[in-house]
């Protein structure tokens, strides 16, 4: 009888265990979770990536601070970092992670949403992650020359794109996104990802017209008669280009620091160049107070008290680093701020003013955009007084006097001597000279394009280093000369032996050495 209980008592339970089992799913599934069907729904599954694409688009210390903001004179380090003998001095001592962190942050993320959303048909996604891969690796090609692009995520040793080749693939990208962006312009899918233009396809038309204005401008001394055609497919698109600070793309910092403060105040790693103290000395360029801070001891300043700033010398023979940290440190503003200039209506009407130089089919005067430029870059850092700059035919940069040594180390007699004020009846390298100067001032914080700019034209005159440890085994740098370009990263070599061994063959008789031109970079006049 026991048994018999027993065994109605099993058979009871396994039913009403297979009941309970058959809604157990339904039961225990919350009814508010987020599911990969709402993903899909909300676009999450492919827009949230983008953030942290944008993000990482300017580098930091090593890969930005230490390298194109010293090469081009904008900052300079008050610190001996490895016995003064590292990039600032043209010795590569550190494998430059901007190059990694390209493709590891952009161009691998950047290739999931374009599998994801092409499988999903969503080409406008695809488009916008694709103009962030060009965006991400003109950048890099800039520092490096060829590097892997078309071929990306291929299995094995990778190809290096040549630099012809890459420029022709960046045009055609731009081409579709352009495409794409045109036929969709009431989109509204971008918004809840886009902190730089809330979404809106008309901005980001502007920007990717710009982007290709800038890549063509590159090439205007190697292939001009490509950099014609694609800078005015560019200027001639009906969604136009950045050219009022409204339409600027500032680089959101999503919550974090704008680095150079971090490397200005909390570290004391880097100071105003002698260069912004000579040319915005000299020129006695409001804008300075935008930038920097006046020094806390007016003797340093005696020798020009009514400009009491003060910069390093790039590759300048260094002290101990305490002599050097009361040099001007980076505006206290930067401290607060929660986003920086990325690509803006100065650089654009600067660009416009050398591609009427050039005779490009460009509506407006050299003059006007030139003037046009200097005005969006006072007004984008909240300064006046920009019409009287314009009209100063006088004034020129000042020579530098190092205070912080005895006799003339560091010290340096400017070599520019072109004023602000237009001259219709000047030449045009002489207008070339005024256009790239004032280009290089208002590029303030994003340097990577005036860098570019100084290698293709040779503009502005900046001083040459005051120390040059470069070495033949990572390449001679001549005392009147700059550097040219950044190793690749190294780990190129084990990891992607063919690869490399093809990337700096596409270099060139140089090779992988900082003193190689890269392929826009031609010796010789401008016109």
């Amino acid at each position: 009888m026991f048994k018999k209980i027993n065994y109605l008592l099993l058979a009871f339970g396994l039913v009403f265990f297979n009941a309970c089992t058959d809604d157990f799913a339904e039961l225990n599934t919350n009814p508010n979770q987020i599911t990969s069907e709402s993903l899909k729904q909300n676009k999450n599954h492919i827009g949230a990536y983008f953030a942290s694409m944008i993000e990482p688009l300017i580098g930091d210390q090593i890969e930005h601070n230490l390298m194109n903001d010293s090469f081009v004179r904008h900052l300079a380090t008050p610190s001996t970092f490895l016995g003064t003998i590292n990039n600032t001095t043209y010795v590569p001592s550190w494998n430059n992670p901007y190059m990694s962190n390209m493709y590891s942050k952009v161009m691998s993320p950047a290739k999931q949403v374009i599998e994801i959303a092409e499988a999903d048909g969503e080409d406008m996604f695809v488009q916008w992650a694709k103009l962030l891969q060009v965006t991400a690796m003109s950048r890099v090609t800039a520092i490096h020359g060829p590097i892997i692009y078309s071929k990306y995520g291929a299995s094995g040793d990778v190809p290096y794109d040549s630099e012809p080749n890459l420029y022709n693939n960046f045009f055609t990208d731009l081409d579709a996104i352009v495409s794409t962006f045109s036929a969709n312009t009431d989109y509204v899918q971008f918004k809840k990802f886009d902190a730089i233009y809330n979404g809106s396809i008309p901005h980001w038309i502007r920007y990717a017209n710009s982007l290709r204005l800038q890549l063509a401008m590159r090439l205007v001394n190697v292939n001009p008669a490509l950099a014609k055609t694609q800078a005015e497919k560019a200027i001639s698109d009906a969604g136009g280009l950045i050219t009022t600070n409204d339409q600027n793309f500032d680089l959101f910092l999503y919550g974090g620091i704008y680095k150079e403060s971090r490397i200005c105040f909390s570290w004391n790693d880097t100071r105003m160049s002698a260069s912004m103290e000579s040319i915005l000395g000299g020129y006695e360029d409001p804008r300075v107070t935008a930038y920097f801070e006046p020094v806390k001891d007016p003797s340093l300043v005696a020798h020009h008290p009514d400009f009491p700033y003060l910069g390093i010398r790039n590759g300048a023979e260094m002290l101990a680093k305490d002599t050097r940290i009361v040099m001007s440190t980076i505006s206290e503003d930067f401290k607060t701020v929660t986003k920086r200039r990325f690509f803006d209506a100065a650089e654009v009407h600067f660009m416009l003013a050398e591609g009427v130089l050039r005779g490009w089919n460009i509506s407006g005067t050299a003059k006007a955009h030139y003037e046009m430029g200097v005005n969006a870059s006072f007004e984008y850092w909240g300064v006046g007084g920009a019409a009287a700059y314009l009209a100063d035919n006088t004034k020129t940069p000042l020579d530098y006097d190092d205070v912080t040594v005895t006799g003339a180390t560091n010290d340096f007699v400017s070599r520019i001597t072109a004023t602000v004020a237009w001259d219709e009846a000047g030449t045009n390298e002489e207008k070339l000279e005024k256009i790239m100067t004032q280009k290089w001032i208002a590029a303030y914080g994003n340097t990577i394009e005036a860098w570019v700019d100084h290698r293709r034209t040779g503009y502005p005159k900046l001083p040459y280093n005051y120390q040059n440890s470069s070495k033949a085994d990572t390449g001679i740098i001549p005392a009147d000369g700059f550097i040219k370009r950044m190793l690749f990263d190294q780990n190129e070599r084990t990891n992607n032996p063919t690869g490399y061994a093809g990337g700096v063959e596409a270099l060139g008789p140089g090779g992988d050495l900082v003193s190689t031109r890269l392929y826009w970079d031609i010796e010789g006049p401008n016109f």
